[in-house]
């Protein structure tokens, strides 16, 4: 079955993915995200970093469900 998938599913996962990691450092190093693109627009409070942390963890839920679906339309469509 996973020949029969479309690229969309793969997309969906990867970002799915990509996603929940980002999720998972922002939760253990939060100052990654100064580090990388030298800002402190927050001011050092972290409130970015929790909204960043939850909106990573919202865009992973919907499109992880997103994949699913697509998931089962090609299981029913072999079926």
């Amino acid at each position: 079955m996973k020949d029969r998938l479309r690229t969309r599913f793969w997309v969906e996962a990867g970002f799915a993915t990509l996603s929940l990691i980002f999720a998972v450092l922002t939760l253990f190093w939060t100052e990654w995200i100064e580090f990388v693109f030298r800002v402190d627009p927050d001011g050092g409070s972290g409130a970015l970093e929790w909204a960043f942390t939850f909106g990573l963890l919202l865009v992973a839920i919907i499109i992880g469900v997103v994949a699913r679906f697509e998931w089962r339309r090609t299981a029913n469509a072999t079926a």
